[in-house]
């Protein structure tokens, strides 16, 4: 069932101004993107919602404990310092307003109201796949989560996962060996690592990905964060790869949030005496997942097999005015050097290193002396 972004906010640079105080507002455990909404819909600015009156707030839509549990934060929250720490830290916080902010997570019925990222979010990061599963990996599972993370990497398809033990440590370090892109979903803050023996890692992810979560600085991390993390990791995504999972995994959960958000969902078959195969097996017995053998498998449902040669031709692209003139004179049919530079006007030197450049980048091929078609 697909479900709206709850106050499907404008692609708009929220003002610096307001910063401090969304980031004070993160520190509301009961106001989250639903309630945010209502404070942005009924009051002029962010601050205003921070320092208003209990009756405006109840005009606003803020129930009894969402008051009280303001109050509270309000006693120990100073925005400003809130935002000293931030700049600090080294991290960012991107509203859901901010046009920054991944297009793809705005999408779900409660995006994060605020984003908090160490590292770089690129658009390149649209073309991604969460790789999740248990922490108990079998020696199939880390096999097969290696070779999937790995190979998709290879493909320019960035890899999510949530940084724990197991499938998603394994996918996260075989993104990076492949020389690829990777996010790790946290649930605690971004200055927290957990678990903590993954602090090379995490260091790591930041320099070739990012790190992100929705809870503000100093967070640790708790059980129920877990599950709510996991629509993230879904919600970042194309699809989720479910590797291996046993009943009550947590990557079930982001199984469901991805069929919610009407993402694609995919496991790996496993073994049906294996206890960490049961749920994933079940998935896929169930039709809640589509049986994946290969990298292709994904690439091909979710029409990525192309994504690394469009990146490629994109940076190939005729980068000036002289290779888009010359490029536009050839066609499948071969053309004669000497008919480009009539065509195009040129001089004949002038036609001839353009298309030597233009060979290079494997947009025309010579077919024949001095003859040329365009690929």
């Amino acid at each position: 069932m697909t479900m709206a972004a709850i106050g499907s906010p404008a692609r708009i640079r929220m003002p610096e101004t307001d910063l401090p105080f969304r980031l004070a507002l993160a520190r509301v455990p009961r106001i989250g993107a639903k309630r945010m909404a209502l404070l942005e819909a009924y009051f002029a600015s962010v601050s205003d919602a921070w320092t208003a009156g209990d009756g405006d707030l109840r005009e606003a839509g803020m129930d009894a404990a969402t008051l009280r549990s303001l109050h509270q934060a309000r006693g120990r929250t100073d925005p400003d310092e809130e935002m000293a720490a931030l700049q600090a830290s080294g991290a960012r916080a991107i509203s859901v307003q901010d046009e920054a902010y991944p297009a793809r997570l705005r999408e779900i019925y409660d995006p994060p109201p605020l984003l908090f990222v160490r590292g770089e979010i690129l658009p390149a990061d649209d073309w991604s796949v969460a790789v999740v599963g248990t922490r108990r990996v079998s020696p199939y599972g880390r096999q097969v989560t290696a070779e999937m993370s790995h190979g998709l990497a290879s493909n320019r398809v960035t890899i999510v996962s949530g940084l724990a033990r197991g499938v998603d440590g394994i996918a996260h370090e075989s993104a990076l060996e492949a020389g690829g892109r990777t996010i790790a979903v946290q649930a605690c803050g971004v200055d927290v690592v957990y678990p903590p023996e993954h602090k090379g890692l995490a260091q790591r992810i930041e320099e070739d990905g990012a790190v992100v979560s929705e809870h503000p600085l100093g967070t640790t991390p708790r059980a129920d964060f877990f599950p709510r993390r996991n629509r993230i990791i879904a919600g970042l995504t194309l699809g989720t790869l479910i590797v291996e999972a046993g009943e009550g995994s947590g990557a079930l959960h982001t199984a469901n949030w991805a069929n919610e958000q009407n993402r694609e969902v995919f496991a790996v078959p496993g073994r049906i005496t294996s206890p960490t195969s049961k749920a994933s097996n079940a998935l896929i017995q169930q039709g809640m997942a589509k049986l994946v053998t290969s990298v292709s498998d994904i690439l091909v449902e979710l029409n990525l097999q192309m994504v690394e040669q469009q990146m490629e031709m994109t940076a190939l692209l005729p980068s000036d005015p002289t290779e888009s003139a010359v490029l536009e004179r050839l066609s499948a049919d071969p053309v004669h050097v000497d008919d480009c530079v009539r065509l195009a006007g040129l001089p004949a030197s002038t036609v001839s290193s353009t298309l030597a450049m233009l060979e290079m980048k494997g947009l025309v091929r010579q077919v024949g002396p001095m003859t040329y078609v365009r690929r």
